[in-house]
């Protein structure tokens, strides 16, 4: 699926379009992955409508992809032809910079995107350099690893950055892909913690419940008691002002959304030093992810048996996916089924 041009979505949106491309080929250190499955993140709205850096047009989006190595430019690989593997967000980094020295690639300046500054996974094939592809543990279906490479892997940076501990409570705002699998990495991780989830959708408030939320409201709402950390999932600026309100003195927001849309933006005025940010509450944001997230969060989802709700579409309907997710008709996460 081609993105020729950037696109506000509405119902009658058609941004993406199926055709015919030549296969890629690949250079020195790069493989070649037959792709069978892609997630739909919310990154792709925000792409296809202008809220990220431009992406190179025309661009392949995707950057949620499970399939197979079909070909091998890197002999110094441990990986073979014919091993299954995962692509996430970061497609490239320098390797050479001071982020990258200390594994914070996700701050590298030559940090490159997955289906924004190279083609990505809603496709076929897709080539990949070897040392940002990583192997799916088998007990994972291709359908159910997909979202697990951007989802499940910010949001366990995300949790990582709130610094939580057993016992405290973390809230939620939001409930699709990642808050989902943050909730499920919580009942492992932290099993004496509770969880509270901000969300409009009445359906997502008894989903969050359903798989152990303690309370579930709308942002509006008032919970029963402050929170230690709250992972805000949305691209809306209401929730940090609310959040900050309902933050425990000490407490972290962290703001879990590559950006954030302008038509709430007046919320951000706002924002009071004595009512927001007073006791030393944080403001923090996740940028991207490393391979080092990717990796251990794949070796946590396998250990803790951590498995996503999916709806699955084939590629053929990879705009109706995307109005779905712009439209907030989301139960988890969105899965193309490519082969």
């Amino acid at each position: 699926m081609l993105l020729k041009n950037l696109w506000n979505l509405d119902n009658n949106s058609a941004p993406l379009e199926l055709c015919e491309l030549p296969k890629p080929s690949i250079g020195k250190g790069e493989i070649l992955i037959k792709v069978s499955a892609c997630g739909v993140c919310h990154t792709e709205l925000d792409e296809i409508e202008g809220r990220t850096p431009p992406p190179r047009l025309p661009i392949i989006p995707g950057h949620q992809v499970i399939g197979k190595i079909v070909e091998n430019g890197d002999p110094k690989s441990s990986m073979k032809i014919g091993d299954r593997v995962g692509v996430g967000w970061i497609y490239s980094s320098c390797g050479k910079c001071e982020f990258c020295k200390k594994g914070m690639e996700n701050l590298c300046s030559e940090f490159r995107a997955t289906g924004r500054d190279a083609h990505g996974g809603y496709a076929e094939y897709m080539a990949i350099p070897s040392t940002f592809c990583y192997p799916i543990p088998d007990q994972i279906s291709d359908l159910e690893a997909a979202p697990l490479m951007c989802a499940g892997a910010i949001g366990y940076r995300s949790l990582k950055l709130t610094g939580i501990e057993n016992g405290q409570t973390l809230g939620l705002i939001g409930f699709g892909a990642s808050a989902h699998l943050i909730l499920k990495i919580v009942n492992y991780s932290y099993p004496d913690s509770n969880v509270i989830v901000f969300t409009r959708n009445p359906e997502e408030q008894k989903f969050s419940l359903s798989l152990g939320a303690v309370w579930a409201g709308d942002i509006d709402d008032k919970p029963p008691y402050l929170i230690h950390s709250i992972i805000d999932t949305t691209p809306a600026w209401k929730p940090i002002i609310k959040a900050m309100e309902n933050l425990h003195p000490g407490g972290r927001l962290v703001i879990n959304a590559i950006r954030k849309e302008d038509t709430d933006k007046d919320w951000l005025m706002r924002l009071e030093y004595p009512t927001h940010m007073w006791m030393e509450k944080e403001i923090k944001s996740v940028a991207n992810v490393t391979p080092a997230d990717i990796k251990q969060f794949l070796d946590l989802a396998e250990r803790a048996s951590i498995r996503p709700e999916v709806q699955i579409f084939p590629l053929s309907e990879a705009n109706k996916a995307l109005l779905d997710l712009k439209n907030r008709n989301i139960h988890g996460a969105k899965v193309l089924a490519i082969s």
